[in-house]
């Protein structure tokens, strides 16, 4: 397998961490195809001016995380600005003493690009935006050069700059949010990087009191529990103004709403996703992609789960003619199963080469020994039920670190036969059959 050192590296590393790696999911994606076709065409829609929400609802280790991290990578190619944020305990869409302005600069924090993939892309995302306005006064104007000792030419610049950000005034927050653009613009041209970190600041939502941000920067305002999602909608519409395709955020771990014990609590943040979701669906944003990562019990149990919320359960309740067999991918919900046998056996399959690329060694673990390491692993008591494609491929990835660097190891004692049920060995057969086929 050609792949480079860099995506080698992401991938075992990640993996073996029990983590989804960061780039160079395309050399292990097996057996979501299907929703990678639809996570492209709902991107393709947002370009053109809509607003969706996705949740990814699947029990533990069936590839959520997996998912809204190909969701990145995918937008990433359709030029999206793209940010995630877990939620925590004292990360919540709604909430007070800053836990709700926390998942907001959380997600500030994790802003990335497709040249800054790793997040903390928000300055450079500034600073690229300033670079393209130069150049466009430069040669709208038709001037020589840049050069910040020309007042006139600074001038045409901060007027180029408004012409943006006046856009964004109409939009709750917008004015505060145009007025620390303009700041770190001067910021920019007089090279002074307190004041440009002052303006990071604020758009992270990290000022604490009104008072503060008054002082530092002369705004009336700043980004809190209350008004935190307005400026999410203010951003999501900036990087359209500046020339991206829009705004894709990721939320994982919403158990962890679902896990709020004071009812009225859970209550309003279920009440902030309803508003999300009417914000999207019906028009009222536009260039917002925006998916929750959960289990089936923060969906579906009506006790705790958002179909406790009666307006979210009329919403959310899956298409009545959807099978498993025939899907509806369109609709806000997507349900994950976890991989078949036969896609976990072309998953560990590939995983081994790219581990034999990576250290440099040829390939010497056969497709019948991967079987074996399968059925042995699906025959242990109670795999059915607690065995993750998580812990199986950290497993493979950790045998295969032990046998490179071990040539004298038995490798019979982790790919060798064994005694296994019959009817656990006839089913998975069966499966791996048919992927030879």
């Amino acid at each position: 397998m050609k792949i480079n050192k860099r995506d080698s590296t992401a991938i075992i590393n990640s993996l073996l961490g029990g983590v989804v790696p960061s780039r160079g999911l395309q050399y292990i994606m097996v057996g979501r195809a299907e929703e990678a076709k639809q996570i492209l065409t709902d991107l393709t829609n947002v370009k053109s001016g809509s607003s969706i929400i996705k949740f990814i609802i699947g029990p533990f280790g069936s590839g959520k995380s997996f998912i809204q991290a190909l969701t990145q990578q995918i937008a990433f190619t359709e030029k999206f600005v793209v940010t995630k944020a877990d939620f925590t305990p004292e990360r919540r869409l709604y909430g007070g003493e800053g836990k709700a302005v926390a998942i907001y600069t959380e997600l500030m924090k994790n802003i990335s690009t497709s040249t800054v993939p790793d997040g903390g892309a928000l300055p450079t995302i500034l600073d690229k935006w300033i670079s393209e306005v130069l150049s466009l006064v430069v040669k709208k104007k038709d001037y020589g050069s840049v050069d910040f000792d020309d007042l006139e030419f600074v001038k045409d610049v901060e007027a180029e700059i408004t012409s943006i950000v006046a856009k964004m005034d109409a939009l709750t927050g917008g004015y505060d949010f145009a007025r620390i653009l303009t700041l770190y613009f001067k910021g920019f041209i007089e090279d002074n990087t307190e004041l440009q970190r002052r303006a990071i600041r604020w758009l992270r939502g990290e000022y604490g009191t009104k008072t503060e941000a008054k002082a530092d920067l002369g705004v009336r305002d700043i980004i809190n529990d209350s008004n935190y999602y307005d400026y999410i909608k203010v951003l999501s519409q900036f990087v359209k103004q500046i020339g991206y395709s829009g705004l894709v955020i990721n939320f994982d771990e919403a158990i962890n709403l679902y896990k709020i014990t004071h009812p009225q609590a859970r209550d309003k943040n279920y009440e902030t996703i309803l508003r999300i979701y009417n914000d999207t669906l019906q028009g009222n944003m536009d260039g917002l992609y925006i998916t929750f990562g959960g289990t089936p019990e923060f969906l579906e149990d009506e006790r705790r789960g958002l179909f406790s919320y009666g307006a979210l359960k009329r919403r959310l309740e899956s298409n009545p003619h959807e099978t498993s067999e025939y899907r509806d991918l369109t609709q806000p919900v997507i349900k994950l199963t976890p991989l078949q046998h036969d896609d976990t056996f072309v998953l560990l399959r590939n995983l081994r080469d790219i581990h034999a690329g990576h250290y440099g060694y040829d390939v010497d673990i056969s497709d019948e020994e991967i079987k074996n390491f399968l059925r042995i692993e699906y025959s242990r008591p109670g795999a059915n039920i607690h065995l993750t494609v998580g812990d199986i491929i950290r497993k493979f990835l950790g045998a295969l670190n032990i046998i490179y660097q071990n040539p004298d190891f038995i490798r019979s004692e982790i790919f060798g036969e064994r005694d296994v049920p019959a009817n656990t060995v006839s089913t998975i057969q069966s499966r791996f059959s048919r992927t030879e086929g």
